[in-house]
């Protein structure tokens, strides 16, 4: 018997991970099986407990690998003083939208999240993961917001909490409705603009909480 190389290994992980967004994108996280799965990779079901333990793992494993770099990148700006913040914010929101906008696997791992998962008890991991992400996300982008009011960008006294709150439904919002309809129009050409309109809110109309 050949012994299995690393390289072996992790080409069969990534036709896993093909083969697990084709499904959940077919069928539903929920009605989804492994078996179905390795099944599509042309794998044992062996072959798949070997890398993943259970469906969860699977499926933030495909979430994983569609992660857009404007996280990583994220993570870096808010490390540091920026001497433009809300050119960095929109650097980073700009990315994120081309990104989704030109990429087919984003495009396949979006609307797997957006449409096609229920977040049954099986799934708890994914959705405890998720909620730390997120939460990790808008304080970045809360702290970017924050050297904005600091720098005179935006009025002082407005409230870096709800700005942060309104980019993150905007955003999520754009990329939810998109990906339902992608030929509704271009959104790699579109994407500039409709970040500078709620950036230029922002500036004009500056959130107070009541």
């Amino acid at each position: 018997m050949v012994k299995k190389t690393r390289a072996d290994a992790l080409v069969t992980r990534e036709t896993l991970l093909t083969a697990a967004l084709q499904v959940f994108r077919e069928r539903g996280v929920a009605h989804t099986r492994l078996a179905d799965v390795a099944e599509r990779a042309g794998v044992t079901r062996g072959a798949i407990y070997w890398h993943f333990k259970d469906k969860a793992e699977l499926f933030l494993a495909v979430c994983e690998r569609g992660t857009l770099p404007v996280d990583a990148l994220l993570a870096e700006a808010s490390r540091r003083s920026q001497s433009d913040p809300l050119a960095t914010l929109k650097k980073l929101a700009l990315m994120a939208l081309i990104q989704l906008a030109e990429h087919p696997e984003t495009q396949a791992m979006f609307d797997v999240i957006f449409h096609k998962c229920e977040f049954t008890e099986e799934l708890a991991p994914v959705v405890a993961k998720n909620d730390t992400d997120r939460a990790a996300c808008l304080v970045r982008v809360r702290g970017l917001l924050d050297q904005a009011v600091a720098l005179g960008q935006l009025p002082k006294g407005t409230d870096t909490f709800l700005a942060t709150q309104g980019l993150h439904a905007y955003m999520v919002g754009l990329m939810h409705e998109w990906v339902l309809n992608p030929s509704s129009y271009d959104l790699a050409a579109c994407a500039e603009p409709l970040l500078d309109s709620y950036l230029a809110g922002l500036a004009a109309r500056p959130l107070h909480q009541s």
